[in-house]
């Protein structure tokens, strides 16, 4: 690591190869948090709707990824998977190892990422689209010759759309099918917790937004108050009331066998499109 030339923490420029949803949120995030100004972000696109959405921040948008790439200390390759080969193959004859690399494409190994780009300075990373909203939930692990500081400028800069864990990248399967795959999860729970306040007499628009709510204060519970789920539960659970009752029907529909079903399925699908 002794060879690897540190990012000028005070200075440096990110680029995005990809003018995405996922860029446009990470650049909104980096700059309303004052992690980094517009000015020291770049990325490319043709297409006028995205060139307006990153120039209304202040990104500049350069018309290829070359000029990104010359531009830039940081490079985070924020395109769909099937597209992340060619577009960091296209780009290695430029790439040089006083660049940090970074790639949010789901379920692309980082030995491959670090053939492609022909060296080893990548971080992969897994956020998941509540990013959109300045709460995601992100997974982080270094490539081979990414150092310790490189992961800690990358954990700066996602920590500005949620919360950052780093992890061994045999869990990334695991990670998909938890927090990759869990919000779609939980859209449905809130979905059918509105029903259920429709089927109780509720109006629709006031189901949602009690049940939406809901959701956002009990997770907001539990990352908060450092108590456990279950200890939580209990507390709001009192003897012959209603919410026992409820969890009661959820117990007997084997509500809690059924999510973590999900997360194994997704997991177990994730691991198997990774090896295609």
């Amino acid at each position: 690591m002794a060879n690897v030339c540190p990012i000028p923490t005070d200075s440096y420029k990110v680029g995005f190869i990809g003018a995405g949803k996922m860029a446009e949120s990470i650049a909104r995030g980096v700059v309303k948090s004052g992690i980094l100004p517009a000015s020291r972000i770049r990325t490319a696109h043709s297409g006028s709707a995205r060139r307006t959405a990153f120039e209304s921040i202040g990104v500049t948008v350069f018309d290829n990824n070359t000029q990104v790439v010359e531009d830039s200390d940081v490079i985070i390759f924020s395109v769909k998977p099937q597209v992340v080969k060619n577009a960091v193959s296209q780009l290695k004859p430029i790439l040089s190892e006083k660049q940090l690399l970074v790639s949010v494409a789901a379920g692309v190994k980082l030995k491959d990422l670090q053939e492609w780009a022909g060296q080893g300075r990548f971080i992969r990373v897994m956020p998941n689209t509540p990013s959109a909203v300045g709460e995601a939930a992100t997974v982080i692990t270094l490539g081979e010759k990414a150092t310790t500081e490189d992961g800690e400028l990358i954990s700066q800069l996602f920590g500005a759309i949620g919360k950052v864990w780093k992890a061994d990248e045999k869990l990334f399967d695991a990670v998909t099918g938890l927090s990759g795959s869990g919000p779609a999860y939980v859209f449905l729970a809130i979905e059918a917790l509105a029903d259920g306040g429709v089927a109780a007499g509720l109006p629709r628009e006031l189901a949602i937004g009690l049940a939406s709510q809901t959701v956002l204060g009990a997770a907001s519970m539990v990352s908060g108050m450092g108590k456990h789920p279950g200890q939580l539960k209990d507390d709001v659970a009192s003897p012959g009331g209603t919410t026992i009752a409820g969890i009661h029907e959820l117990e007997k529909s084997g509500f809690r066998g059924i999510l973590m079903n999900a997360v194994v399925a997704a997991a177990k699908r994730s691991k198997e499109l990774s090896q295609n």
